[in-house]
């Protein structure tokens, strides 16, 4: 890599750990060491890799803003190995933000949290900031290391999930996919496995299981959004789906299964 002159390179990495709760934690790299920041300070529980890679990206900027870092650059430029951050940063910053973070179909942007707080954060450093993919894994020493700190991070979580999600066991032995449940504006018995309320739009997101025999979809597990927020995790529902699979919700709740 070529290092351009009054250009500061940020280094950024995230992970999640699935096989351990999915403990999640970041790395961040500035390419001076006198301003090295060290990620194990945030640890998080119950998070997503996703979650993680933006997360990095807003300390890396929020240490240059904060931590008395000098602005002698012309140019900052994030480095990451997410698609996820670098695909989607101008979505966030010229659509899903003006959208009310609904996507084009109305469905509910993902981590809209998260990213809000990074284009706050781009909007205050005062010089342009670039983002670059890099491959991960590869022979780049500084990525690497970012890779190593943001596993160190992960194994001792301090920090609270970046979302309150409440869980029950599912008790379906089909594994969650999404679009398994097609949206034909039926009713339908469900069990509520997961309910999260989404703040940016607000709207609850519920990961539920087809308990009705009779459907073509029983036992399928998949995620619809609803702005009914009364539906519990661990509960049973005679509920209504609406017949848009690009924007799956619950319309209706017909009732309570006791």
């Amino acid at each position: 890599m070529i290092l351009r002159k009054n250009w500061l390179y940020v280094y950024t990495d995230g992970c999640c750990l699935p096989k351990e709760k999915r403990k999640g934690g970041i790395g961040v790299y500035l390419d001076e060491n006198e301003f090295r920041i060290d990620g194990n300070e945030f640890g998080y529980c119950s998070v997503t890799n996703n979650q993680m890679e933006l997360k990095a990206v807003i300390e890396g900027l929020k240490g240059i803003k904060y931590l008395n870092i000098p602005i002698r650059y012309n140019n900052i430029q994030i480095r990451t190995d997410s698609r996820y951050v670098v695909d989607n940063k101008n979505r966030a910053i010229y659509n899903w933000s003006k959208q009310k973070w609904l996507n084009q179909y109305g469905k509910p942007v993902e981590n809209a949290i998260l990213w809000k707080e990074l284009i706050k954060l781009l909007t205050t450093i005062p010089c342009r900031v670039d983002f670059e993919w890099v491959k991960g894994h590869a022979k780049d020493a500084d990525q690497n290391a970012v890779d190593k700190l943001a596993k160190e991070s992960a194994q001792i979580p301090f920090n609270p999930p970046i979302n309150v999600v409440k869980l029950r066991r599912k008790k379906s032995q089909k594994n969650t996919q999404i679009g398994s449940i097609e949206m034909k504006g039926q009713r339908v018995s469900i069990h509520v496995i997961n309910e999260e309320y989404l703040r940016p739009q607000k709207l609850s997101k519920y990961r539920y299981e087809i308990i009705s025999k009779r459907s073509e979809y029983y036992g399928n597990v998949d995620f619809a959004y609803s702005e009914i927020h009364t539906l519990k995790a661990g509960h049973k529902y005679f509920i209504t789906l609406n017949k848009n699979n690009k924007n799956p919700r619950i319309v209706k709740v017909l009732k309570e299964i006791i």
